[in-house]
This record gives C-alpha cells, sequence and structure tokens, in this order.
C-alpha cells in the first residue's frame, strides 16, 4: 500500500468517525429533548390556542412545562396566573413584547454547530424580519413603544457564570430596521472621561419611554457596571458598580437588577435601585438569581429560578420591589414573562 493510499484511508476514517460523533451527539439531544417533552403528574395544563401581542391584562411567556408545546410562547391572564395557559406555535428559547411588537430568539442545534437568529414579530406573531444571531440568546428586551428591540448573545462561553465569556449585544429600529450589530460601537464615558478597552461586554438592555434612553451592563476589567445610554447620541455613561441585567420601571424612576453578593462568586441577589438617589434595596428573594427581571408593575417583580428537580426548566416568582414581603411562585413551568 502506497503512502498516498494510506493517507486517503486514514482520512476518509476520520470523516466517518466525525460524522458518528455528530450523529450520535444530535441523537442524545434528541432523546434529551424527548425525555423533557414527556408531560408528568401535576404539569400545569396547555392547550394550543390564539395569542396575539395587543391582548391586554395578560401575561406572556416562554412555557417550559413538558409536552408538545414545550419552549411554546404562551399566556396567562395578568390575574390569575396559575389559571390553564394557551400556547402559540411559535416556539423561543428568549422572548419579550410591547405595544404590539415581540422579539423571538431562537436556537436549533445541528450536526456542526447550532443555529440562532431573531425574530421580529408583528402583534399576531407573524415573523415580520428575521437576523442571524453571533451566538446562543441570552437576552430580550422591546421598548415600552414597541419603536426598538434589543438582544444580547453569548459568542463564547455558555453563561454569566462561566470563567471566560463574550456577549454580543445589538439594538433594532423596527421602524426603519436599522441594526446596530454590536453596542461596543457606541463611544463609553467612564468617571467623566472616554474609555477605551479591549475586553468591553455588553448585556441585558432595558429601555426608556422617550425612545432614545436605555441602561444596560456594562463589564470590563472584571467589573460590572450601570450604564446609561443615548442610541441618537450614540454614547453610554457609567453609572454605579455591580449591577448586571438591569430592568428599568414603569415609571422610570428604579432599576431592578442582580448584584454579585461575593467577589469571584456565582452568586447573584436581585436587588432594585433609586436612579434618583443610587440607594439600593436588597429585595426579599434570597436564593441566587441568574435572569434579567421583569417589572410586572411599579410595585412588583417577576424572575426565573431553576425547577427544583427537573433539569432544563424554570418557574417563574415574584417578590415586592420595596424588599418587603415573601417570594411567592408566579407560574410554574415558564421564563422570559412580559406583561401584555
Amino acid at each position: 500500500m502506497t503512502t498516498l493510499h494510506r493517507r486517503l484511508l486514514i482520512l476518509v476514517a476520520a470523516v466517518l468517525l466525525l460524522a458518528g460523533l455528530g450523529t450520535g451527539v444530535v441523537l442524545h439531544a434528541a432523546a434529551r429533548a424527548d425525555r423533557a417533552n414527556r408531560p408528568q403528574s401535576g404539569d400545569p395544563a396547555v392547550r394550543a390556542g390564539k395569542l396575539t401581542l395587543d391582548q391586554n391584562g395578560r401575561l406572556a411567556f416562554v412555557n417550559a412545562a413538558p409536552g408538545p408545546h414545550r419552549t411554546a410562547v404562551a399566556s396567562v391572564p395578568s390575574t390569575d396566573p396559575k389559571d390553564g395557559r394557551t400556547a402559540s406555535a411559535l416556539k423561543c428559547a428568549r422572548f419579550y413584547a410591547a405595544a404590539g411588537t415581540g422579539i423571538c430568539l431562537q436556537s436549533n442545534p445541528g450536526v456542526l454547530k447550532q443555529s440562532n437568529r431573531a425574530l421580529l414579530l408583528d402583534a399576531d406573531l407573524r415573523t415580520r424580519r428575521t437576523f442571524a444571531l453571533a451566538g446562543t440568546p441570552s437576552r430580550a428586551r422591546v421598548s415600552p413603544s414597541g419603536r426598538f428591540a434589543a438582544w444580547t448573545v453569548f459568542v463564547s462561553g455558555e453563561s454569566y457564570s462561566s470563567a471566560f465569556f463574550s456577549t454580543r449585544t445589538s439594538i433594532l429600529d423596527t421602524r426603519t430596521m436599522r441594526l446596530t450589530p454590536s453596542l461596543e460601537t457606541f463611544s463609553v464615558v467612564k468617571d467623566g472621561r472616554l474609555y477605551h478597552a479591549s475586553d468591553i461586554n455588553f448585556w441585558g438592555v432595558t429601555f426608556a419611554s422617550d425612545d432614545d434612553t436605555f441602561y444596560a451592563t456594562l463589564n470590563t476589567a472584571d467589573k460590572t457596571y450601570l450604564v446609561r445610554g443615548s442610541i441618537a447620541r450614540r454614547t453610554v455613561t457609567t453609572l454605579v458598580e455591580n449591577v448586571e441585567c438591569p430592568s428599568l420601571s414603569p415609571d422610570g424612576k428604579r432599576v431592578a437588577f442582580k448584584k454579585r453578593v461575593l467577589s469571584r462568586t456565582n452568586l447573584w441577589h436581585e436587588y432594585v435601585l433609586d436612579l434618583r438617589t443610587l440607594h439600593e434595596t436588597a429585595l426579599a428573594e434570597r436564593h441566587s438569581v441568574d435572569d434579567q427581571a421583569t417589572w410586572l408593575d411599579n410595585r412588583t417583580v417577576a424572575y426565573a429560578l431553576p425547577t427544583e428537580g427537573r433539569v432544563g426548566s424554570s418557574d417563574l416568582w415574584s417578590v415586592p420591589a420595596d424588599g418587603s414581603g415573601t417570594p411567592r411562585l408566579l407560574i410554574a413551568g415558564a421564563s422570559s414573562p412580559a406583561p401584555l
């Protein structure tokens, strides 16, 4: 056998091995998905139905209950969130909506790599535009008027607790369809001076009602900051340290956020920041919360926690925004809440 023939045989064997490994990965993922989609006794009742984003008095979310509607965008009455949920045909990894405009981040596994995309939705959940994503979906938000949408993806790493990760955060003008692919193109003002660094990451955008101001997390030099940004001026300014995944209250006066409670740990607690005084209030939830909270109204915030005893699932909890009270289970088997 010649050297060329040996090399060809090695190449063919390597290709077959990689193909076998890829098929094995896909089959393993499919088997896990099949197990996750099997309903169990006591799981919430889910029925297929029509869901629109202009329904008042509804709370939309991503359904995490096992069954054929798992990961579907669903809704329940805001006044009775434990009522049976109505599930649409749309499936998302992350979701948010406001003023009849929705954003759905999808992630579909493949043999060699997953396919990720963002869907801009109208009030009937029809896709207006599709955008390719540079990584795994993480956060999604829509401005109160529906004018702007934002999303964050992990370009490397799988979570904010990873030792090494990078993110990319984009903002879309839903009227003009002008896309800002990365907030890293915005000017950064830190401590009153223009700031430049190669390790800048942004995540967790939340919008004010003026269709210009937004807040987000800036990460640089192993520190996180709350920043206030202007879409028109393409600038962000640091406000306070140790703030992640901000969420602006409906009245625009406070920001709910997760705060790292011990340096170099993956433990976060929920706080509310008064934007005028910069006073922080610890909320009653004592579990570590790795989520971008959502304000249900000016008094209450909601957030996802992992479902106890069920891998890959989460439940929605709520807590008063003034630090009083106790957490309560809002919706079992759910994530990505969006009050309609």
